[in-house]
């Protein structure tokens, strides 16, 4: 006669009750929570205490306000460009290539070997292609016939004028409110 599986499943566990709430208008002190708390487990897992934000700004001359320019982060050896803007009227010129050139650099200095970002196929694919961007893939999304374009590239040796100390992580901080 053979043996009959005898294993008795566990019981279930009982869920914790837990209020969820979907919203487009999350408090910034909420959004923190969450991401002080996978940075907090990502430095347990890793070692590694390293995530900064990066932001390359574009201030208009006459009243100093804000007016384009980049944010992103470092962690992990990794740059991530998060938002990318310049007005109409500044484009064309080369400031974004100088912007996103100060912020690989600034990368660079900090560690990281590798950036990545994604723009939509409407906005400037062919603009980070010529800065040396690869493609990583592409994900469609509205409207039809558009999509999202993931993009990398190496960060392998500084482009500007970081001195040698630097690019080796000296922790110098670099001045972009010239530009």
């Amino acid at each position: 006669m053979p043996v009959s599986d005898t294993t008795v499943p566990a019981p279930p566990r009982p869920e914790p009750r837990m209020d969820l709430v979907v919203t487009d208008a999350p408090v910034p002190a909420d959004t923190a929570v969450i991401s002080d708390a996978l940075d907090r487990f990502n430095i347990e897992k890793t070692g590694v205490d390293d995530r900064r934000p990066l932001a390359v700004l574009v201030r208009d001359p006459g009243t100093h306000r804000v007016i384009g320019g980049l944010t992103g982060r470092t962690s992990l050896g990794l740059f991530f460009v998060d938002l990318f803007f310049l007005p109409p009227e500044l484009r064309g010129s080369g400031l974004g290539a100088e912007i996103l050139r100060r912020a690989e650099d600034e990368a660079r200095a900090r560690g990281c070997l590798t950036a990545v970002l994604y723009t939509i196929t409407f906005q400037a694919p062919g603009f980070y292609r010529k800065q040396g961007w690869k493609r990583l893939g592409e994900v469609p999304c509205d409207p039809p016939g558009t999509s999202r374009v993931f993009m990398t590239k190496e960060l392998t040796a500084p482009t500007g004028n970081i001195d040698a100390g630097c690019a080796a992580g000296c922790g110098h901080e670099q001045d972009f409110s010239d530009g």
